[in-house]
Parts: structure tokens; sequence; C-alpha cells
């Protein structure tokens, strides 16, 4: 996808905010501090990218969504009612992702990496999770759950049961909850920088940025490539700015 960016204007990126967990009254302070940040970035944004596990979990029944969230989901259908693109990266929390998003706030969903072209730079964008080597085991899970006929045996449980359940596996669940991911030992052992090395072979990329590790990361890939990894809105509250063609790690302070 190809986007030109004004002069004045700037792209965000944000990940990981696993609203709703460890408790609603901590969520809430921490939703809040995430609102405040979008209420302060509209004024410049020309697009914002969410990039996976906004949502501690999500699930969407036919007419029922799971309770909660208000003010960020407000705040993101004012952002889109004021004709800023939101792009909405669906992650190993929130994959059950379906429409709701798109016809209620305007958000665009998007279900695995993708391309973007911005101001003649190639970004890869993506939430991270099922990529690179090894981590059989969560791989394995994720088709199952991403498959038709689960999500459809599941909409069959009162939501009541499901919404409940879903929400204790999301924080129990260490192979889906990615916890064991969130150790960083070097940038050579960092799977995701061994996966942006494998996809320069066949291609150039400017920037690769990807969520899902919990870990603000900046790493130089080659004399022209580099691997951004967001961090979350847990304990850092880190997002990257792109201002014209210079791509930043920042930590947000409010």
């Amino acid at each position: 996808m190809l986007m030109e960016i004004p002069k004045d204007k700037k792209v965000y990126f944000a990940s990981d905010n696993h609203l709703g967990t460890p408790n609603s009254t901590d969520s809430l302070i921490r939703e809040k501090k995430f609102v405040k940040w979008l209420n302060e970035i509209r004024g410049d944004a020309h697009a914002i990218f969410l990039v996976g596990d906004i949502f501690d979990f999500w699930f969407e029944y036919k007419k029922v969504v799971p309770k909660g969230f208000t003010r960020t989901l407000g705040k993101l259908a004012e952002i889109c009612d004021a004709g800023i693109p939101i792009y909405y990266f669906t992650g190993n929390h929130d994959m059950w992702v379906q429409d709701y998003f798109q016809k209620e706030i305007g958000m665009e969903i998007v279900r695995s990496p993708k391309e973007f072209t911005m101001n003649g730079v190639k970004f890869y964008i993506g939430h991270g999770d099922g990529l690179g080597p090894g981590d059989r085991s969560y791989k394995w899970m994720k088709k199952i759950f991403t498959n038709k006929f689960f999500i459809w045996c599941f909409k069959w449980v009162h939501p009541d049961v499901g919404v409940r359940l879903g929400q204790f596996l999301s924080k129990e669940n260490k192979i889906m909850s990615a916890e064991k991911d969130a150790v960083f030992i070097d940038e050579e052992s960092e799977w995701l920088t061994k996966y942006c090395k494998r996809k320069l072979e066949s291609e150039h990329y400017d920037f690769f940025i990807f969520g899902h590790r919990h870990l603000p990361l900046d790493v130089k890939l080659n004399s022209s490539s580099r691997y951004i990894n967001l961090g979350d809105w847990i304990t850092h509250f880190t997002f990257a700015e792109l201002d014209g063609k210079s791509l930043s790690l920042k930590k947000y302070q409010g």
C-alpha cells in the first residue's frame, strides 16, 4: 500500500496494550493513559497503526462483543470519524476480531503482515506472533484457534461463559500469552531478527515493525534496514513515530 505523508503530519505505531488484564482496576489506569496519548497525537496524525493485542481477549459473537473498553473504542471512533485512518492488526490475543471494529468504528482490519510504502520508505508491518524459526507449539495452536469450524463451535458457548473462559485462558495459557517470549538474550538470538534477515534475502525493506515481544527494540539489520519492536503499554508505554522519512521509538510520559 502506498501512502504519502504531508510535511506537517506524522504516522504513529503502538501495540500490546492487553486491556482487561490483570484486572479491571489496573487496566482502566492504563486505558486512560492510552486514550490520553491518542487524544494528543490526533492533531498531527496522518495515520495510526495498532499492531495487535490491544485487548487481552476479544471474541465477537454475531450480536455480542466483550463488555468494557468504552473510552478506547469511543476515542478510536472519534479519530476515524475525523478522517484519520487506523489500521488494526490482529495479534495472538485478539485473533478473533471479525467485522465489529470495521463497521462500528471504521478501522481497517489487517490479519497478517503487510507491506506499506510511506513517502518512498518501505515497511513490513505485523504483530509478529508465529514468525521466524521454532515455536511449533504456538504455530500449531494458532491453526486450531483460527480454524473456521473451531470459531463456529465456540460461538455456541453462551457469551457469559465463553468470554469468561477466553479471559482465563488468555491470562493462564503460556503458549498463547507468549510470556516465555518476553526474554531478550541478544540481537542476534532474537527470533524476529532472524525472520527479518531472512526476508531481506529476497526483498529490501527499510523498516520491519512488530509487536508481540513486549520489548522496545531498535535493531540494525544491515546498513539500510532496521527492525523495530514497539514494546508495550503495560510496563514500557512505548510507541514509534514516523516524521517524514525518520522513524524513532519513543516512551510516552503523559
